[in-house]
């Protein structure tokens, strides 16, 4: 009998609630960015994280890679607590989780040499020679598919897809356990994307690596998941294993989202083209019930009184009162 692996990352009704200001003489407003958000991740397994803008992704990535403290919930890295570390566990811990940012353009310094920029990590966390992290530098420029001249070259002189494969180079000099992958490749051209996407999931093969894949673009997500989280007004809407959820999707959310995706077609998405009306509420004023209320094509009283928590149906989670009446026995 196989030994179960213990998580990467583990979240518990995770929240992140900020404070906004209108001046020394009236209350603050609490923006509520994410609500009671709950996952975990396996070694060598990717979640996705999809959405409109605004919904909560970003805060949630940030969480993760320990830019920003959660505000409540729990929030596990390996075995350690984050909410209970240390400094100095806290330190050990952002070797363990490393991001890679949307913009290979403004992500790397263009007054360094790629080599540099490479090393940089093993300098500040290391005790290595200047020698072996050279040699380290040189190795993961291997890996990601570069050449060994372009260890001497500027950030300037590479293309877009070059520059995404640098920054994975630079994420993965400390050897960590978790990538935190924010719209790699949405800024790079599609012929490009692929390649990129190819290398990550070639990676995560050969290194383990587990991937919180914070992404709006289905058809990108379809490619690299295995397990998806659908997220609206920093709400779980959806969530589940990558299959089921594109296979049939069961909130009206998901549905939308998958329909409005070209190529892209499952027992719920591919009936009708579901165009969602109204914009995204305002984190500061959300709707009284269900979040997704005010854009719903389906909704009820019940959804505009009553908030659906989170319960598990044919085979994944759901918020949403109305989602028995989505299960097609055909699917």
């Amino acid at each position: 009998m196989s030994v179960a692996q213990q998580p990467v990352v583990v979240a518990r009704e995770l929240k992140q609630v900020y404070k906004i200001s209108h001046g020394a003489f009236h209350p603050a407003d609490q923006l509520q960015a994410v609500s009671g958000v709950s996952f975990s991740i396996q070694p060598g397994k990717t979640l996705a994280v999809v959405g409109e803008s605004g919904c909560g992704k970003s805060t949630l990535a940030r969480m993760v890679s320990l830019i920003e403290t959660p505000s409540a919930g729990l929030l596990t890295l390996g075995t350690v607590d984050v909410m209970r570390a240390t400094g100095a566990e806290r330190h050990a811990l952002r070797r363990t989780v490393q991001l890679v940012f949307q913009n290979p353009y403004g992500s790397l310094n263009p007054r360094k040499k790629i080599g540099a920029i490479l090393e940089a990590p093993l300098e500040i966390n290391t005790q290595l020679t200047a020698e072996e992290r050279a040699s380290q530098a040189r190795a993961m420029l291997a890996l990601v598919g570069l050449r060994p001249e372009h260890y001497d070259r500027y950030p300037h002189m590479f293309s877009g897809g070059q520059r995404q494969r640098i920054a994975i180079a630079r994420a993965l000099m400390l050897k960590p356990a978790l990538i935190v992958a924010d719209e790699p490749v949405s800024a790079l051209d599609v012929s490009i994307q692929a390649q990129v996407l190819n290398l990550l999931a070639d990676l995560q093969r050969e290194l383990g690596l587990a991937y919180l894949f914070i992404s709006h673009d289905l058809g990108v997500v379809r490619h690299i998941a295995d397990d998806v989280l659908v997220m609206y007004l920093g709400h779980a809407m959806e969530q589940g294993d990558k299959r089921t959820l594109f296979a049939q999707p069961l909130h009206p959310y998901t549905q939308a989202l998958l329909a409005s995706t070209p190529g892209i077609t499952g027992s719920g998405a591919s009936r009708q083209r579901i165009v969602l009306k109204g914009e995204l509420p305002s984190p500061l004023n959300p709707p009284a019930g269900c979040v997704f209320s005010t854009r719903c094509p389906h909704v009820t009283a019940q959804c505009q009184a009553t908030r659906p928590v989170l319960r598990e149906l044919a085979g994944r989670q759901i918020a949403c009162h109305l989602a028995e009446q989505f299960i097609h026995p055909a699917a």
